[in-house]
């Protein structure tokens, strides 16, 4: 069994330098050039790393995205917080558990899938546009065998809950590091959160090169970087939702934390998609509007950096565009260059799901879904968000009741748990469950 496939691994991080605005030219020819046995490819990646102070950057590249707290505080604005309504706080967190749950069940049977094959599929049984969970009495036709697998694995008839999904199970672990740890974990405890409570191949592209990382003994700040040329995806924008949830209305508190559990495995605009998202779901406590949420998001992440760019850019085009399907079509052309669960372009489909969505969970859900990339991932964050704004009392039980109030994970410890409890226990954490 291959964990490691070093030709992958050096292809990638070439696609990451020249992402990141590294001029390939100032590299020796040798390093890029993509052949050569695996111990000879492993040997490629080490020297590229190493030789990282000697790379240059290409003249005019616009973007100034630093990785360490300080620099990206420095480009970031930071609002006071507000007040929020202890009466409903417990519903809008349990909003939240509902809301990202429900979003990550909808997408998960259509996970990697591309905007067309889901489109063409939910036409064909007249489906179209979303508006239902996935089910086995409208299967898929003609795509890779995988797809038709993931398919049947996840129609809403095979589900009894949530099934354990990897968007969930960050969730869960991030609560868990609350509570061990206390408000002021750090990048360290997080590691130790993995080592301790995660099963290592239920990790993927960063988190499992860092995990790797981490298990070989690589210092924790090169653990994001080494061998990791997926330090810029998806994989910490996943994980940060709860930070929101125990910092209602306080979104630099919430980004803050997230900063310290992504920047274990990522760097750059893979940091900066975490903290947008953990602030937003901060923010959503004091905020109705989706366009001001947003804003609030951006306010905590580098306003000279490709994320903000790409946020910006999906606010400008709310303006211009009524039709979200046009809109959605003109963000995947534009993000084309990124890999499906790249942060950039997973962030702005999130983005114009909730603009588009108009603080319905259906709508703003099926949007995330409907667009395809990484599917139960964007359906997860905007269904959190969503689930804030309305609260628990106030989310159609068409999407709630098949949650059946139940959600596997495979944190150790954890098992099957009540999304009821899970939200008491954020409630816990924060500071109007404290006192």
């Amino acid at each position: 069994m291959n964990l490691i496939d070093w030709e992958e691994i050096l292809r990638q991080e070439l696609v990451q330098l020249v992402e990141q605005g590294v001029d390939l030219n100032s590299l020796p020819d040798h390093l890029r050039m993509i052949t050569g046995s695996q111990d000879e490819l492993a040997a490629k990646c080490r020297e590229l790393y190493q030789s990282h102070s000697s790379w240059q950057a290409v003249e005019g590249y616009p973007y100034v995205e630093p990785s360490d707290l300080a620099s990206i505080e420095k480009d970031t604005q930071f609002r006071k917080p507000g007040t929020v309504d202890r009466d409903l706080l417990f519903y809008r967190i349990q909003g939240a558990w509902l809301g990202r749950a429900a979003g990550c069940l909808l997408g998960k049977p259509v996970e990697g899938w591309k905007r067309e094959e889901i489109k063409e599929t939910l036409i064909s049984y007249e489906a179209y546009p979303l508006r239902h969970y996935f089910s086995e009495r409208f299967p898929p036709v003609g795509l890779e065998p995988w797809k038709h697998e993931q398919y049947a694995q996840n129609a809403i008839e095979i589900c009894s809950g949530m099934p354990r999904d990897d968007d969930m199970d960050y969730t869960i672990l991030a609560l868990k590091t609350v509570e061990i740890f206390g408000r002021h974990f750090t990048t360290d405890h997080i590691a130790q959160m993995w080592l301790t409570y995660l099963p290592p191949l239920m990790t993927y592209t960063a988190e499992r090169a860092a995990y790797f990382n981490l298990c070989s003994g690589v210092p924790i700040p090169d653990v994001a970087v080494l061998n990791n040329p997926y330090r810029e995806w998806i994989g910490a924008q996943i994980r940060t939702d709860h930070y929101g949830y125990i910092c209602p209305n306080d979104p630099a508190s919430a980004a803050r934390m997230a900063y310290q559990d992504a920047a274990v495995s990522h760097r750059g605009n893979g940091i900066y998609g975490a903290m947008f998202i953990a602030a937003m779901n901060a923010a959503a406590f004091g905020l109705e509007e989706p366009e001001a949420i947003i804003r609030a998001g951006m306010d905590h992440i580098p306003q000279r950096s490709r994320l903000h760019g790409a946020l910006d850019w999906v606010l400008g085009l709310k303006k211009e565009e009524p039709d979200w399907e046009k809109a959605g079509d003109r963000l995947l052309e534009k993000f084309s260059g990124y890999h499906r669960v790249h942060t950039i372009n997973n962030a702005a489909i999130v983005a114009l799901a909730l603009l588009y969505g108009e603080r319905d969970l259906e709508k703003t859900i099926s949007i995330a879904v409907m667009l395809g990339l990484d599917t139960d991932c964007n359906g997860a964050s905007s269904g959190s968000i969503i689930g804030i704004i309305n609260g628990s009392a106030k989310l159609p039980d068409k999407w709630t009741r098949p949650l059946h109030d139940r959600i596997e994970s495979y944190i150790a410890g954890e098992g099957v748990q009540t999304i009821s409890k899970l939200a008491l226990r954020s409630m816990a954490l924060t500071d109007y469950g404290r006192k």
